[in-house]
């Protein structure tokens, strides 16, 4: 069964109601899971198990597979399964595929033993965040294959929404649920929710992307180069044909469009100022002497509804304002967002400057998020959707990553009002050259028309 990319009739807040939408809600559920049952819920485990901080610090470090996914995406995008993809297709069959095996692998690491097992457990620790990174590069293609293009914006905003909702429950949730069952049943319960996205996936239809005719063009120059060469011909020419339309294709095409390393640049500076600031929040929090409690519960409460409340607006106004005008017009939001900081520095130790504070940021990077999903979706090709938005998600974290290493350092030598003022222009580049590409070398939604 193919899905059909038919344009919503619906517009406003009805369109979250389209069930490809809801599908993609759900699926965002899914992904927001696995994350945290190797980060801050698996730390609070070991170090009630007495494991050393130095040891629990190390642990961060099962987190690269997220960073490196576009590595393997190509894999993902072009090689079929036995038996399921004749079934469910190019994208549900790896969706199921990889999320038995990652349901399977946060089992094994709910029972473990921390007192025992600890090397088990980073092991199954990346084990979890392997097949969770592999999960997001079918889940993000699946997403940009699955909804037409007046839905993109939506979609961002309804799968940021689902995986919100997700890190709360494999967060607070995973930690009350230990507390009063213990870390199996926590971790059994994660399990099991990874259930919904399965489901989603067997219920909803594959994707039915056609291939253009330049894309075509490119991979059959390269069949009739290797025709060409008797030398080449059998098991190693084709081994030869299918590494050059799964790796080299995807990243061939995109370098092919005119404006490329301007996309780079914007991606890599977007969201910096917000990462600058955010790295150094907690900090800026304790030093004005907020308790934990405090900063807990304002994060919770006001931090989780205006990230939603960002995402859902922002999703909705992307689809009148388009990707690019939206960029520019919640980015300039984003970054005004980073001046909150600066009233809570000034304000001292005020919870209902906190609270303000915690909203403004989050809603706003809520709704530049939503934008930017919905820009990077708009850019890859049908043909390589997994390989090219691994592509460019894993970009735009090199951003945010360089920038939040020497934030603290900033902080130190500039203070925490000049610092916060730093992180409102700071992104300031980046949205001058989105005005650039706007007026001079935009790249437009590639087509992925369908029969």
């Amino acid at each position: 069964m193919s899905q059909s990319l038919t344009p919503s009739p619906v517009r406003g807040w009805r369109v979250y109601l389209d069930r490809r939408v809801v599908a993609v809600t759900l699926l965002g559920f899914s992904s927001g899971l696995p994350l945290l049952l190797t980060y801050s819920t698996l730390s609070a485990w070991l170090r009630g198990a007495g494991i050393s901080r130095t040891a629990i610090g190390l642990f961060a470090l099962v987190g690269t597979p997220y960073a490196l996914k576009f590595l393997w995406s190509p894999l993902i995008d072009r090689l079929p399964l036995p038996v399921l993809t004749g079934w469910l297709g190019r994208r549900r069959s790896w969706g199921v595929l990889v999320q038995g095996l990652l349901l399977a692998a946060i089992l094994a690491l709910g029972a473990c033993d921390p007192a025992r097992d600890v090397g088990l457990m980073a092991a199954l620790a990346v084990a979890v965040a392997f097949l969770s990174a592999s999960q997001d590069i079918v889940i993000d293609a699946y997403r940009v294959e699955i909804l037409p293009a007046d839905l993109q914006g939506p979609g961002a905003g309804a799968v940021q929404t689902g995986y919100r909702i997700a890190m709360l429950a494999a967060g607070a949730g995973a930690l009350y649920l230990a507390s009063a069952f213990g870390w199996f049943a926590a971790y059994a319960t994660m399990a099991a929710l990874l259930l919904v996205g399965m489901g989603v996936l067997l219920l909803m239809p594959e994707p039915n992307v056609r291939i253009s005719p330049a894309t075509a063009e490119r991979e059959r120059r390269a069949a009739d180069y290797l025709a060409a060469r008797p030398h080449l011909r059998g098991p190693a020419a084709a081994a030869l044909g299918w590494l050059y339309g799964a790796v080299v294709c995807p990243f061939a095409d995109f370098a092919a469009r005119k404006g490329w390393w301007a996309v780079l640049v914007f991606v890599i500076g977007y969201k910096m100022g917000e990462a600058m600031a955010g790295s150094m929040a907690t900090t800026l929090y304790i030093d004005l002497g907020f308790s934990l409690d405090e900063i807990a519960t304002v994060s919770k409460v006001f931090g989780f509804a205006a990230t939603v409340a960002g995402s859902l607006i922002g999703g909705a106004l992307v689809m009148r304002l388009g990707p690019m005008r939206a960029l520019l017009a919640f980015g300039v939001l984003q970054s005004l967002g980073n001046l909150f900081y600066v009233l809570q520095a000034v304000a001292g130790h005020d919870v209902r400057a906190l609270a303000l504070c915690v909203f403004a940021e989050q809603f706003t990077s809520g709704m530049a998020g939503a934008a930017m999903v919905t820009y990077l979706s708009g850019l890859c090709n049908a043909a390589y959707t997994a390989t090219q938005y691994a592509l460019l998600s894993s970009v735009a974290a090199v951003g945010r990553t360089m920038v939040a290493s020497v934030s603290g350092l900033a902080a130190d030598s500039l203070g925490w009002v000049d610092f916060f003022l730093l992180a409102t222009v700071v992104t300031a580049p980046a949205l001058l050259l989105l005005l650039w590409m706007m007026r001079r070398s935009p790249m437009r939604r590639v087509p992925q028309a369908v029969s």
